[in-house]
């Protein structure tokens, strides 16, 4: 038991939590538009994948495991959507008692959207669906939300204060017990338990938790429109992996489908959020003149 925690779960959790630390780093210097949309450049997947490939290839398993993560991502983007749409609605309390509720809004509703697409999938499944197409067209999908709500782009402001160390560790170390628990729970096989813990929006918990407890609200509400966008480099990684692994290993199908992942989401997503920006810019430029 002890060395399966040191092999597996341990350094999942310690990657996730080194991931969480960069990504909201990112956010609270470079700014929600830019730094959301890298910080969502596909990281804990590319392991996961690896460990996938490894444990399930010799079943047939990997293509099936692989497919239907992107209705994983895309539910997680829509996790994210909530801290953009929820908090605006939310008494006027303090920041603790608005962040408690705001997460515990978000827990909830998400586990009944993972419980959802949990047994959704699995009918799917069942019913003879090809996955290869179900991931296909579910990536589709998580692209088109992220430019629908990125379209009109909300201000993302930068940090005002910068992290100590001890907050800093504070948050990787939230990270690392969330993904490393999640881990541990979908390696069980407990049905749909293991299912809805695979998915676990950890690092977007953690990213907007520790944001929201120490920028305030405006800085991880701008980050989600980008993070949304960017996830879909995730998705398209794991459709791009169910073709690379198997012909080039995992090695060089994993940097593959990385690789494609960055050229066809992350980069064209920064110039589109860059583009939507100074269209607004411009339209708010022309607004204020014609008022003078």
């Amino acid at each position: 038991m002890i060395l399966e925690i040191l092999t597996e779960y341990l350094p999942a959790g310690l990657f996730a939590g080194v991931v969480a630390v960069l990504v909201t780093v990112s956010i609270e210097r470079w700014g929600g538009r830019l730094g959301g949309i890298l910080g969502t450049i596909p990281s804990t997947i590319v392991p996961a994948a690896l460990g996938i490939w490894a444990q399930a290839r010799a079943e047939g398993a990997f293509a099936q495991a692989i497919n239907t993560a992107p209705a994983g991502v895309l539910l997680n983007a829509l996790f994210l959507y909530l801290w953009r749409i929820v908090p605006p609605r939310l008494p006027l309390w303090s920041l603790r008692s608005r962040l408690a509720a705001m997460t515990g809004i978000a827990l909830t509703t998400w586990t009944a959207g993972a419980l959802v697409v949990v047994v959704s999938v699995q009918a799917l499944a069942r019913a003879g669906l090809s996955l290869p197409a179900f991931g296909a067209v579910t990536t589709l999908v998580l692209g088109a939300v992220g430019l629908t709500v990125t379209f009109h782009p909300q201000p993302a402001p930068r940090g005002w204060s910068r992290a100590s160390l001890p907050a800093l560790l504070g948050r990787g170390v939230l990270a690392a017990t969330a993904v490393a628990l999640a881990v541990w729970l979908a390696s069980t096989r407990l049905g749909l338990l293991s299912g809805v813990a695979s998915v676990f929006p950890a690092i977007f918990l953690t990213t907007m938790f520790s944001l929201w407890l120490t920028q305030g609200e405006a800085v991880p509400a701008g980050a989600v429109g980008p993070m949304m966008l960017g996830s879909t480099s995730v998705a398209l990684f794991c459709v791009v992996a169910t073709l690379t692994f198997p012909r080039l290993g995992p090695a060089l199908g994993s940097a593959t489908a990385f690789a494609c992942a960055v050229l066809v989401v992350t980069l064209p997503g920064s110039l589109w959020l860059e583009a939507r920006r100074r269209a607004t810019a411009r339209r708010s430029a022309s607004t204020s003149s014609h008022r003078r």
